[in-house]
């Protein structure tokens, strides 16, 4: 095996544990039945599973100029999703958003 087809088949790995991740993710966000943990598991699913496989993109290509502007979208992606996540709960939460307990009682913000 070349070095290059070894490169490959990593990056590929790499790839397909993020599209996995993703799965699973999406998988619980139907399971969850309330607003903060479903947003919880999207921030997870965004920044972690678009991490690998960007960074599985990485690993297949190599150092290159390509390699260097997918980094920056991950420095980038690193930052802004778990802010959004942040600022859409925060939002909810300050604007009263019904809160669903675990004996499905319906509790407002006061």
């Amino acid at each position: 095996m070349t070095l290059q087809s070894v490169q490959s088949l990593i990056g590929n790995i790499v790839i397909g544990m993020g599209i996995a991740f993703m799965v699973f993710g999406v998988y619980g966000i139907f399971k969850l039945k309330d607003f903060y943990p479903r947003i919880l598991v999207a921030s997870k699913i965004d920044t972690v599973g678009m991490f690998t496989i960007i960074m599985g993109f990485v690993i297949r290509h190599g150092i290159s100029f390509f390699s260097g502007k997918l980094l920056l979208i991950i420095i980038i992606m690193l930052i802004l999703n778990p802010l959004v996540a942040h600022i859409m709960a925060r939002s909810a939460y300050l604007s009263g958003y019904e809160v669903v307990d675990d004996d499905n009682e319906v509790t407002l913000k006061e």
